[in-house]
């Protein structure tokens, strides 16, 4: 017996039920809805808190790409493959963390026509400070499952992310 609160999914689905829908597919459509629901409010949750301490997700994004990189440096190539981006995008980004003082172009000495994208030690500061402020965020959503559930749930969402990358690749 499930004993968690409806919530609007729950609502949602029941009318798709009353209008007839198929039985077979109201699971995936709960699914569906609630992956949907709960990413945008983590997104939510994420752009506030971090908004807070002056920094936008997709800054914290692109600082992690670096942060994680070997040298703490990446092409723009790369950095648009890490944070899935269009070149253009990357580009505007860069130059806007660049203003902030988090990363540098740097020349690539292999290659002169190729250029680096490096992470600054102002850089690695921010980014390390909101490396926390997303980790208290993560946190708060594991305080509602036991950790026997978040393995399953993350298993299960591994397998739709390759299933759907898969149908991407097709």
């Amino acid at each position: 017996m499930n004993t968690t609160p409806r919530d609007a999914v729950d609502d949602l689905v029941d009318a798709v039920r009353r209008g007839g829908g198929d039985e077979g597919v109201l699971g995936a459509k709960s699914l569906s809805y609630r992956l949907r629901r709960v990413a945008h409010q983590l997104e939510l949750a994420m752009r506030r808190e971090l908004s807070a301490h002056g920094i936008e997700l997709w800054e914290l994004e692109m600082l992690a790409a670096l942060k994680r990189a070997p040298e703490h440096r990446l092409t723009p190539g790369q950095v648009m493959a890490a944070v899935e981006l269009t070149s253009g995008s990357v580009t505007h980004r860069i130059t806007r963390l660049e203003a902030r003082g988090w990363v540098r172009r740097d020349k690539d000495p292999g290659d002169r026509r190729s250029v680096f994208v490096t992470l600054t030690e102002e850089g690695k500061r921010q980014a390390l400070a909101s490396f926390e402020l997303k980790t208290e965020i993560e946190r708060e959503i594991a305080r509602a499952l036991d950790p026997e559930t978040i393995d399953v749930v993350n298993d299960a969402l591994r397998r739709v992310s390759h299933h759907l990358k898969g149908k991407d690749e097709q």
